[in-house]
This record gives C-alpha cells, structure tokens and sequence, in this order.
C-alpha cells in the first residue's frame, strides 16, 4: 500500500529537520481521537484493548506482533490506498510527551540519511518525512511518513501515515478520518510515561483465519520507524 520511492543516489544529502519555535499547545480533540471516559455508546466498535477503532467498508486490518507472535504491538489500517499504524502509549498526568517525542523521530530520521520537517496539522504539529531504503538495485530510495501526534489525558496516540495520504496531501482525508475515529482506553493501572498501552484481538475478528506462517515471530520494535513493514493480515471489513 505504501506509495513508490522515489530513487535517488547514494550519497544524496539529506537536510537537518525542520527547527521548532514556541511550545505546543493543548491538543484539539474536539473531533476526535476520544478518551474513553468521554464515549457513551460503543457498540459497533472493534475493541482492541487500548484502542477501539470504527470499522469502514473496504478497510483492512494488520496487526503487529512481538518475535512470539503473541503480543500485539501496532494495529495498522489500510484504507483508501494509505496504511494508517497506530499504537498508544502512557504519559504523565500533567504534561504531553509529542513535542519531545516528535524531536526523537526527527533526529532518528536524519541520522539515517533521511528527511522530517516538522509543520502544522489537522492535530496540531506534526512531522514530514521522508525515509530511505535500500533498493533492491541497492540504491537508496525515500519513502513518504506522516506522524502524527495527539496527547491525551494520560495517554499518548501515535499515528504514521504512509502511502496514498503521505505521497499526496489531497489524499489524506480517509487517513484522517481513521485518526479521529479512535477511541484511546488508558486504563487505571499504573504505567510508566512511554510504556505501550496493551493491544488485545477483538472478539468478533478472533475467529479469522491464521496468518500466514512466513509473518508469524516477525518482531516490530515499539520505537519501529518503519511504518511500510505490517504483520500478519487479520480481515477485510465489508
């Protein structure tokens, strides 16, 4: 689903992110993502533990698993020709973890040849990048990211476009419709700021059919910033 690279030479330079200016301010979630605590009804949602997303005609769901494949690290969603990964973690009480997070990303990015520019979105700031991989020529393409930050109470939601809605901004509306459609449950048990909020398998997706060995054991690393590597396919919603 990921968009083509653009290939490039080998020793292209790639530019410092963006610098910022000024503090974040307080996330906007009047249109989502919600906090559970601010959610009546949800029925009709999959309920993946921490996150519980609404289903969409022709969306496609892949999970993201430990080397056991048996933990769930990311839920991606593929819809409208992006893939939308979204994983929530723990944050502080009194404080929001994107701005510094953000800063990481940027300079993890950089320091492996590619480029972050750091600009204002739906959600607040976010960050543009552009990844490099090795070719299969072995020449180093760039691939199209958005992340995409929301601080919440007590909670932070992580979401990185890629595809469709990172290569060309006038397809990014279902990619963000995903977004606002998230529904983070922080829990109240004690976690430290950073820490993944556990992922579980919905009921009503548990009965799907396994996932082809060659996926199952492939370890994502919480801190992965390769949004284009997905686990094993789990259904199609209709």
């Amino acid at each position: 689903m990921a968009a083509p690279a653009d290939p490039v030479d080998n020793d292209r330079e790639a530019g410092p992110a963006a610098p910022e200016s000024g503090a974040d301010g307080p996330a906007d979630r009047l249109t989502g993502p919600r906090d559970r605590s601010e959610v009546v009804d949800t029925a009709g949602l999959l309920d993946f533990g921490a996150l519980l997303l609404a289903p969409r005609d022709g969306m496609q769901l892949h999970l993201e698993t430990d080397e056991a494949g048996q933990g769930v690290l990311a839920v991606t969603v593929l819809v409208a020709g992006s893939a939308v990964q979204l994983q929530a973690f723990a944050a502080p009480k009194t404080m929001g973890i994107w701005a510094e997070i953000r800063g990481e990303i940027a300079q993890s990015i950089v320091a492996q040849g590619g480029t972050a520019d750091i600009v204002d979105g739906p959600f607040g700031r976010e960050l543009l990048t552009r990844m490099p991989q090795r070719g299969a020529d072995g020449r180093t393409q760039f691939q199209p990211a958005r992340f995409i930050g929301i601080d919440g109470p007590r909670w932070f939601l992580r979401a990185v476009v890629s595809g469709a809605g990172a290569a060309d901004p006038t397809q990014v509306a279902p990619a963000l419709a995903v977004v606002r459609d998230v529904v983070v449950s922080r829990g109240d048990a004690p976690m430290a700021p950073r820490d993944l909020l556990p992922l579980t398998l919905p009921v009503e997706l548990s009965a799907a059919p396994e996932p082809p060995q060659e996926y199952v054991g492939k370890r994502r690393r919480e801190d992965d910033l390769r949004p284009f590597d997905r686990g094993p396919e789990i259904t199609e919603i209709h």
